[in-house]
């Protein structure tokens, strides 16, 4: 792996490291959402929502397309699901394992 390599794998997975920012990645899998119906998925105000969504698009997690007046978000690409949906199942394979807390030593 090359060294650019490390650096843009370590910022996605940085910013998939935010509870909302998957969150807000999670609603976006299986079809378009704007805004409103992602804020009121994931329980954030859709200011919050838009401020994630600007750096989820960085990172080139998620797109953008404008219909009219609306603009839809999704997963960016088929890797982004892919991704994500793994994680969901690794996640669920662990349930009844100890659980660690993004203010655990072993995850600083």
């Amino acid at each position: 792996m090359r060294d650019h390599q490390a650096i843009e794998i370590a910022y996605i997975f940085r910013l998939l490291g935010d509870p909302t920012r998957l969150r807000i990645v999670v609603a976006c899998l299986n079809r378009p959402e704007n805004v409103a119906a992602i804020a009121a998925a994931v329980g954030a105000s859709p200011s919050l929502v838009s401020h994630h969504l600007r750096l989820l698009r960085a990172g080139r997690l998620v797109r953008a397309d404008r219909h009219g007046r609306q603009v839809f978000y999704s997963a960016a690409d088929e890797h982004v699901r892919c991704i994500v949906n793994d994680m969901i199942d690794h996640a669920a394979e662990t349930e009844g394992a100890v659980h660690h807390h993004a203010n655990d030593e072993a995850v600083a």
